[in-house]
């Protein structure tokens, strides 16, 4: 059970609390509400590119990482399709530099146009080496709008093109800063050796005078139905033809989650796993493969995906994985299976709690859903599901009808 005691300033900042006099450090945790699904379609890779400018100066703070690095801080950040997340960890008797330096650049950035310049070069490349320049990085860049046809995930957080990012302008910039960068859009977990009432008065402080903005309301186009099988094929010049065929799936706070997330450990997660045993193990038509899902709020996917060994066809590869997947569509899972991915699942959250940021970062992640007290419950969510949960699942999702499939084709010489 992870502990907190939570509370919401005048200017509409939630904050959270989870103290832990066992460790001697603090940190800190700001989820801001804004992911590649809130940007216009024209101009997509905005929230990637703000957790650069995050760092590139406040508007009373030139640097960033000085101050708190000279206090024996560290800090770093992610987005994603959902939540953009800063978090930074410091000695506890030095959190109030952690205040200081966040609650500055959440008034307002420094909007210096020599920082965007930066940045949006570091971004640029990133998107050339990450995603068009290493084999099979592109793979997001063409299954998402495979997969999406309406909904905002059509394009990866990186952004759907580099010429989003070439032509951003600092009016741009302001735009969606002053529309998601607010208190009324934002999280603040402070956790380790820390009090309820130190943090209180550090967040009124702070935080309290920021004027709070308007929390956007979000309205995204819903992704309909899929109603038959879609089908792309690339080639590339990569090792190995690869595979990838993607089920849509309930968002990560619907009730069905957890036995959809089974579902796929059943399938695709380790060794033991039914694709890995038949298909890589005893029949040898793969030399890697996996399952998982991709946990986005909205309606996310299952995906299964492998390498395939030389002079197996994709195609025979893919009956193969449709061949596995039929079993479970037919037949229940055996009870044994549930019990060793839920014992898998149990590992992952208990490891996931022993450093005091990720008890952080899941109090604010669980604090999306609208009840941070799902920090204590998910546990027990997964634990209860069926193996008739599972089998309801699989005969829901795993339909052809319901996939989009890739086949990645290694140039031929």
């Amino acid at each position: 059970m992870i502990s907190y005691a939570e509370f919401t300033l005048n200017n509409g900042l939630r904050v959270i609390v989870h103290e832990d006099p066992s460790v001697q450090i603090a940190v800190m945790n700001i989820l801001y509400d804004v992911g590649s699904r809130d940007e216009r379609e024209d101009k997509t890779g905005f929230a990637h590119l703000f957790e650069h400018l995050m760092f590139g100066g406040s508007i009373n703070i030139p640097n960033y990482d000085e101050p708190l690095q000279l206090v024996g801080g560290e800090n770093n950040a992610f987005t994603n399709t959902d939540i953009t997340n800063y978090y930074l960890t410091v000695p506890a008797v030095n959190i109030e530099t952690g205040f200081w330096l966040e609650s500055d650049r959440m008034l307002s950035l420094s909007f210096d146009p020599n920082v965007l310049e930066v940045q949006r070069k570091v971004v640029i490349e990133e998107f050339k080496q990450r995603y068009l320049n290493q084999p099979y990085g592109d793979v997001w860049l063409k299954l998402r709008p495979l997969t999406y046809h309406v909904h905002p995930y059509k394009w990866a957080t990186i952004g759907k093109e580099i010429s989003h990012i070439e032509n951003a302008t600092i009016d741009d910039v302001k735009d969606f800063f002053f529309t998601h960068y607010v208190p009324s859009n934002a999280i603040l977990v402070v956790a380790g050796n820390i009090t309820v009432e130190q943090v209180k008065a550090l967040s009124e402080k702070w935080f309290g005078p920021i004027p709070g903005g308007q929390k956007k309301v979000r309205k995204l186009p819903a992704e309909p139905v899929q109603a038959q099988r879609r089908f792309t094929e690339v080639e590339a010049e990569v090792p190995a033809n690869a595979f990838y065929k993607a089920y849509h799936m309930p968002g990560r706070f619907h009730e069905d989650y957890f036995a959809a997330d089974l579902l796929s450990d059943v399938l695709g997660r380790g060794q033991s796993s039914r694709l890995y045993q038949q298909l890589v193990k005893e029949k040898e038509i793969f030399t890697a493969l996996s399952s998982y899902v991709m946990g986005t709020l909205d309606p996310g996917l299952i995906v299964i995906s492998g390498r395939v060994k030389d002079g197996v066809s994709l195609v025979q590869a893919e009956e193969e994985v449709n061949r596995v997947v039929q079993q479970v569509i037919s037949e229940p899972i055996y009870a044994s299976e549930l019990q060793k991915v839920k014992n898998q699942s149990e590992t992952t959250f208990e490891f996931d709690e022993v450093e005091v940021m990720n008890r952080a970062m899941n109090l604010a992640f669980a604090s999306l859903s609208g009840d941070t007290g799902r920090v204590n419950h998910e546990r027990k969510m997964m634990d209860d599901v069926t193996v008739a949960d599972i089998h309801r699942m699989a005969q829901t999702i795993l339909k052809d009808e319901n996939a989009s499939v890739m086949y990645y084709k290694a140039k031929s010489n």
